[in-house]
């Protein structure tokens, strides 16, 4: 069975697979239907998506999709760490311009639930890191936006990496005062 534990906003979720391992290497399932059903993850998850960071320091996001077009995401590291942030974009919401972090690593072998409504993204702590995460809603670029990873509104508290390395969409996203977010 899979640990699920809520983190501080509560619709986030950090959960464990369980890892079975002997001198040969490890079996683990990494997504079972029923087991994460019974822990509230009902979705029905439509891709998969994999990205490769080569050096430390790489950000990613914070990137969501609008309505019909959101996307609810678990995602995972297969190899190496990143520190994941989501980030409450709801207005309606108490908690909205709210974050919340997690370190997310092979060697943790944890995943983390990211729902509709938070803008998400992640630094690389570690070189050579591999993400693998799946959503609910395939890519739109329409619905698709983002936010600035330092908006100073947000205050996020990313890690000493070293220089951050970002796309040029990523450098060029708007404030959360300025983007269009969820009512």
């Amino acid at each position: 069975m899979t640990m699920v534990s809520p983190l501080s906003l509560g619709e986030v979720l950090e959960l464990t697979p369980k890892k079975f391992g002997d001198d040969r290497g490890f079996f683990s399932e990494t997504y079972n239907h029923e087991s994460y059903s019974i822990a509230g993850i009902t979705h029905e998850f439509v891709q998969d998506n994999h990205s490769h960071s080569a050096a430390k320091g790489v950000v990613r996001g914070l990137h969501y999709q609008l309505t019909p077009r959101a996307q609810d995401k678990l995602v995972r590291v297969v190899r190496g760490a990143i520190l994941d942030v989501a980030v409450d974009i709801r207005k309606s919401s108490p908690t909205f311009g709210h974050w919340v972090s997690l370190v997310v690593s092979a060697e943790k072998w944890n995943q983390i639930f990211v729902p509709k409504g938070f803008a998400h993204g992640f630094v690389t702590l570690e070189p050579n890191t591999e993400v693998i995460y799946k959503v609910t809603a395939l890519y739109s670029p329409e619905h698709d936006r983002s936010i600035r990873f330092d908006d100073p509104a947000i205050g996020i508290h990313w890690p000493d990496v070293g220089e951050f390395q970002l796309s040029e969409k990523d450098r060029n996203a708007p404030l959360l005062a300025d983007a269009a977010v969820f009512d």
